[in-house]
């Protein structure tokens, strides 16, 4: 229902069958809809409308989205398949938007249910007892999404229920009665979706009990056999390791979920830079030039193709988030302290390798070497493939040639940004070039911009760099072979 403020909500069911416009239709003709049909009409009327779908998933237009559609146009349950950081739980939630703004139930009992089919025993009583004077209530679609993390210690009991002997007694009922059930999560989430995240991680019994009250509406608890047709759309995801390597999924519930949804991370940097974009949190202050942002990106994808990095744990698209953050706020801490203004550098990126180190899982190699090596290696590439990519074809020659006299340049990381672009005409070629990167007259813009290019290349091993540029300079003892920066 949509029309109707909730202060005119029908309160029984005699209310509910006079009101027009019930769940949308003109006027309400009697018929029960399941969940998976309230989703496929609201999806029809969407797709019609030309409206977003998933409002925030990006990345996904032509490949998952499709599937997704797919998938509830034909009433089915699914599963997402993919790494870590693929928007895989934000995709599950993002389907509430597609349930009615609110549906009636029972009021009073524990598990929501359809006043016009209930399916617990609990609502077939109040029906049979208050008739069209059974009292109802509303529920909004955001309470509909039950969302449970699958974990080895779950239990059938907190899935599905347990056996409650006070609440039988204070019944008067048997310990096999259904009304004497305590309900889990599967059953609360009846009239609405039920997502399970890692589904791998569940224990087999616990899977065997999810699908049999999915499939055939009956389950066993403490050996009482337990009827419970739920109206339930339920959804998963899993990692495509635990999936398939490993086996965990029991083969009954592989067969009965409808269609098997793959999720990836962005196929464009610009994309995962809009990702980013929308992700991240900083103040806005903080102004990210885009070369830099595009760096940032371009981090989290050389990292996936790093061989020293676990390919089959991925690089999770909070890596790029969480750095864009970091980078952010080692700015605006810049600027508190020395008055410059808040523009994320190169130097802010090498600042924030805590937000890249937890996101790698490295192998052999890697931990060998050090998370903090691999990770300053990534950057260095990626700021090389930026580079390439946007000012490859640049004549840097005159600047090169200057290094390779053996000249030294210490990049200035404070200060006032007009003192910074006034130490760049050292370097022959450099100020002009890096105006012409940063596309702005700001100061410190152009500041940043001739560090990404000092930086760029020393990816594409133009150059030699020393790692006093992220610490206290040291005074120079001897001249290095070929020249570098600092």
């Amino acid at each position: 229902m949509t029309a109707q403020s909730e202060t005119t909500f029908a309160k029984t069911l005699g209310e509910l069958l006079q009101t027009p416009g019930y769940v949308g239709r003109q006027p309400f003709d009697g018929r029960v809809r399941l969940v998976q049909d309230e989703v496929r009409e609201n999806l029809t009327r969407k797709l019609r409308a030309g409206e977003d779908l998933f409002p925030g998933v990006v990345g996904y237009d032509d490949t998952v989205i499709p599937q997704l559609v797919n998938a509830l146009l034909a009433r089915q349950n699914f599963i997402l398949l993919g790494l870590r950081g693929q928007a895989k739980s934000r995709i599950l939630r993002a389907i509430t938007g597609l349930l009615d703004d609110v549906v009636p139930v029972i009021d009073g009992v524990d598990m929501p249910d359809d006043p016009l089919n209930p399916v617990g025993a609990e609502g077939r009583h109040l029906l049979e007892t208050h008739g069209l004077e059974l009292p109802i209530r509303w529920l909004a679609r955001e309470a509909r999404y039950v969302e449970k993390l699958a974990t080895p210690d779950v239990t059938v009991a907190d899935l599905v229920g347990d056996v409650d002997p006070i609440k039988a007694a204070r019944l008067g009922t048997s310990l096999g009665d259904v009304r004497s059930m305590h309900f889990g999560l599967l059953p609360r989430a009846n009239r609405g979706i039920f997502s399970v995240n890692e589904l791998a991680d569940l224990a087999p019994k616990v899977q065997v009990a999810l699908f049999n009250i999915l499939q055939e509406g009956d389950v066993q608890i403490k050996g009482y056999p337990i009827r419970l047709e739920l109206d339930v759309m339920l959804v998963f995801s899993a990692n495509p390791e635990d999936y398939t390597a490993r086996g965990k999924i029991v083969t009954p519930l592989k067969d009965r979920i409808g269609s098997e949804i793959r999720t990836h991370y962005p196929t464009d940097v610009r994309l995962g830079m809009d990702i980013t974009a929308q992700e991240a949190v900083r103040d806005e202050a903080v102004v990210v030039p885009d070369f830099i942002a595009e760096l940032i990106e371009e981090i989290a994808f050389q990292a996936r193709e790093d061989g020293r990095v676990d390919k089959l744990s991925g690089v999770s698209q909070r890596l790029p988030i969480s750095l864009m953050e970091v980078a952010s706020a080692n700015a605006e801490r810049r600027s508190l302290v020395s008055g410059d203004a808040p523009v994320v550098r190169v130097s802010d990126v090498y600042a924030g390798l805590p937000a890249i180190t937890g996101k790698m899982e490295l192998e052999y190699e890697g931990e060998l070497k050090g998370a903090d090596q691999v990770a300053k290696d990534v950057i260095r590439k990626a700021a090389g493939a930026v580079y390439a990519r946007n000012h490859g074809s640049a004549d840097t020659r005159e600047l090169e040639k200057w290094f390779e006299g053996g000249n030294v340049f210490r990049f200035p990381q404070g200060g006032d940004a007009s003192a910074g672009v006034k130490a760049t005409r050292e370097v022959p070629g450099l100020s002009d070039f890096a105006a012409q990167v940063a596309g702005s007259s700001d100061d410190a813009v152009r500041v940043s911009a001739a560090e990404f290019i000092l930086e760029g290349l020393y990816g594409r091993k133009k150059l030699s760099r020393a790692e006093e540029l992220y610490a206290a300079p040291e005074p120079e003892t001897k001249q290095q072979r070929g020249g570098r920066w600092n």
